[in-house]
């Protein structure tokens, strides 16, 4: 038998209407149900114990419930009430059927719960349509309700792929370089607060060889998930080396690849910016080059001394928005106890709480402040304070940035 749709609660969502009469007159049990028997789509049920009405509603689950005011050993009104108390029947329409048609009466129904007071016997048209009506609303909010149901458990499924997401980028993200961990530098460190959960930053840091280090930043235009996956590959392309004939030790090499492997109207018309270093160690030279990325900044007198730092700036264009026949190397001498950062645009362009935008000569200076006063961390202490200039905890970018400390 093909039976309709059933709310999680046992109550039909379309189809059959569920009445529920509480009378303890069976001779009105037996008139309201010659009165609806006619109707196709209505099923009729008869509680003639008042004290059995909330059990013998949780087994029928009606979409409406007929009930008397007076009836023996229970009070009608509180028997409503009752109702409206148990979480099955709370928002079920109630029709009243009384004898009694004072309005005070009614008024005090109405108080109890009741969404309806019809006095007894009714007209058999009017009685259906007050059925019909008050059914199909309740129908209707069940059907809103399994909806809204439905939405959350929609949202609760994709915040939780969304935290795996996220926890899946932060996996490849490496580890911090203590001191003495390599002879090249004395420490690397980084720190990544996507401005939403999935941000469109990456970074990390490899050894190509025994003599060189990689060193590497990139930001993907937009935000969330689209943006978070391609850094993701991007990311795993760099640490993997599986550019085609490229040479990941020549850094303009490494962005030509790049540029040439990810076209943007191939991947969703994103593209992304990058600083790519590679740090030799014998010979004390990093090498480097840049797409549309902000320069990086090297502070080479020592620690506790304010200088202005040297901007490896990055030349070419962003990659994947359009072909580029060569990207330019940068070359530079490290002397000892220099301090490198690479950073996102969102570390830089922020715009402040008096409408302003704080300027490039700004960022720099702040930077040099923290870096010649050695707070605890210089790129927390920048970034509580950018927070502050924002105005809000919360940036409109994502906040990478990347620190190497040379030997």
């Amino acid at each position: 038998m093909n039976r309709p749709p059933i709310h999680t609660n046992g109550t039909p969502t379309t189809g059959t209407t569920r009445v529920l009469l509480i009378d303890d007159q069976p001779m009105i049990g037996e008139a309201v149900r010659r009165m609806l028997a006619p109707e196709a789509g209505i099923e009729f049920h008869f509680c003639p114990d008042p004290k059995a009405a909330i059990p013998t509603a949780n087994r029928v689950r009606p979409t409406v419930i007929l009930q008397d005011l007076v009836m023996p050993d229970i009070d009608g009104l509180m028997l409503v009430r009752y109702f409206r108390a148990n979480p099955t029947t709370a928002d079920t329409p109630m029709i009243v059927l009384s004898s009694q048609e004072e309005a005070v009466t009614k008024a005090d129904a109405f108080a109890a719960g009741a969404n309806d007071y019809l006095v007894k016997l009714p007209d058999r048209i009017e009685l259906l349509a007050r059925i019909r009506y008050h059914s199909q609303g309740y129908v209707n909010l069940l059907q809103r309700n399994a909806a809204y149901q439905e939405i959350a458990a929609g949202r609760k499924r994709l915040a939780d792929e969304v935290a795996a997401g996220v926890r899946y980028v932060r996996s490849l993200l490496p580890n911090p370089w203590r001191s003495g961990r390599d002879k090249a530098v004395s420490g690397i460190d980084w720190r990544y607060v996507p401005c939403t959960e999935m941000g469109g930053d990456a970074l990390g840091y490899h050894r190509i060889d025994a003599d060189h280090l990689a060193l590497y930043l990139l930001d993907v235009t937009g935000h969330g998930l689209a943006s978070a996956l391609l850094g993701v590959t991007v990311l795993n392309v760099l640490r993997t080396g599986t550019l085609p004939n490229t040479d990941f030790r020549d850094p303009g090499q490494v962005l030509f690849g790049l540029n040439e492997a990810f076209p943007c109207e191939k991947h969703g018309e994103k593209f992304f910016t990058i600083w790519y270093g590679v740090y030799h160690g014998p010979s004390r030279v990093l090498t480097w080059s840049g797409g549309g990325h902000p320069p990086a900044l090297l502070y080479t007198g020592g620690a506790g001394r304010r200088e202005e730092p040297t901007q490896l700036d990055s030349q070419g264009p962003m990659i994947g928005m359009m072909p580029w026949p060569a990207f330019e190397t940068g070359r530079r001498e490290i002397p000892s106890a220099a301090r490198l950062y690479v950073y996102s645009d969102g570390a830089q362009e922020i715009h402040k709480t008096d409408g302003s935008d704080w300027t490039m000569p700004e960022f720099v200076e702040a930077l040099t402040s923290f870096v010649a006063s050695e707070p605890t961390t210089v790129m927390d202490a920048l970034h509580q304070h950018i927070r502050e200039l924002n105005g809000s905890d919360v940036l409109d970018d994502d906040f990478s940035m990347l620190e190497v400390d040379f030997e």
